[in-house]
């Protein structure tokens, strides 16, 4: 298995972060925010009904680290004697799928699962990997989400406390750095960002860093204000990831294709910047939301950051509410 040819995702791309995508499959067009917001109760299920049967496109990056596309987020993986090391864990369901592509990465068993925040598609295959044996860490504030009911506001969706089999074993309140299959990992929290528990890990000696869903390379980011999330804490972390990278380093993101860079992750904090300061000066003039909306401040942007999940009017309403 090698890299897969790199594909131009669009608004059909299917994660529960990337609102939308069932929506239109089940209306035959493009729903307006207020539209996914209100239709929003079926998605989770819709999700789950999709990723039973997604394929898992295999991308091997460098070293003993590939990453699994397909189930929710990207996945990352870590091969060798100390066992496998994840990091996020897809969709339940697409269980068999994510199996298979780890047993043809390596015969090593699964031993630690590192969750990069709370978010669905990224902790529901939690429980069946504590089932094969992982340990799971995670920030305490994702073990917080996780054990606790939860609703999200912008899916207008209510997710029950997770089973007690998929709660972290470890949590983690400060930075902190595991040796495992010959790789220094480090993991950093930044504050609040794409939520309050958000975590990046990097595989120091081959240069890798998974940065979860504070980093999308295929468009507009979500941000979960109901769970801590904060798009100025977005860009700081953003930032913070784009000084610890070289023109060498491989940036996983968390949605979009797995293998991204330096030049990428800088273009992503520099929209970010650009349309949070583009929002907050309409909101200083009083433009109400409709208003901010109206005048497409992420006008520059949308032809390369508006095909995706997040279409521009929704991403100033998250703009917005941050500002």
């Amino acid at each position: 298995m090698t890299y897969a040819h790199r594909f131009t995702p669009t608004r059909r791309g299917f994660c529960l972060c990337c609102l939308g995508a069932t929506t239109f499959a089940a209306s035959g067009g493009w729903l307006s925010p207020g539209r996914v917001f209100a239709e929003a109760r079926g998605i989770v299920e819709s999700m789950r009904a999709a990723a039973a049967s997604a394929p898992i496109i295999v991308h091997r990056l460098r070293g003993n680290v590939s990453v699994l596309e397909g189930s929710g987020g990207n996945i990352a993986v870590l091969t060798g004697p100390d066992g496998k090391v994840l990091v996020d864990a897809g969709i339940g369901v697409s269980r068999p799928r994510i199996a298979e592509a780890l047993t043809k990465l390596s015969a090593d068993p699964i031993r630690h699962l590192i969750n990069t925040h709370w978010h669905f598609d990224h902790a529901d295959g939690n429980e069946w990997l504590r089932g094969e044996g992982a340990t799971i860490l995670a920030h305490e504030n994702a073990r917080k989400h996780l054990a606790s009911a939860q609703r999200v506001e912008d899916w207008n969706f209510d997710f029950p406390p997770s089973p007690p089999a998929a709660l972290p074993t470890e949590v983690m309140s400060t930075d902190r750095t595991l040796r495992l299959n010959g790789t220094t990992l480090a993991l950093r929290h930044y504050g609040p960002a794409h939520t309050d528990g958000d975590i990046s890990v990097t595989f120091q000696e081959p240069d890798i860093v998974h940065a979860g869903d504070i980093y999308w390379s295929a468009g507009y980011p979500f941000i979960d204000y109901s769970t801590g999330g904060s798009i100025g804490g977005t860009i700081r972390a953003a930032e913070a990831i784009l000084a610890a990278t070289t023109d060498r380093t491989i940036v996983v993101p968390g949605h979009g294709y797995p293998a991204s860079n330096k030049a990428e992750l800088s273009d992503y904090h520099a929209m970010l910047v650009d349309v949070r300061d583009r929002v907050a000066k309409l909101k200083q003039q009083g433009r109400t939301l409709a208003q901010a909306i109206e005048a497409k401040p992420t006008a520059a942007y949308d032809a390369k950051w508006g095909q995706y999940a997040i279409d521009p009017a929704f991403f100033t309403r998250l703009v917005y509410a941050g500002s």
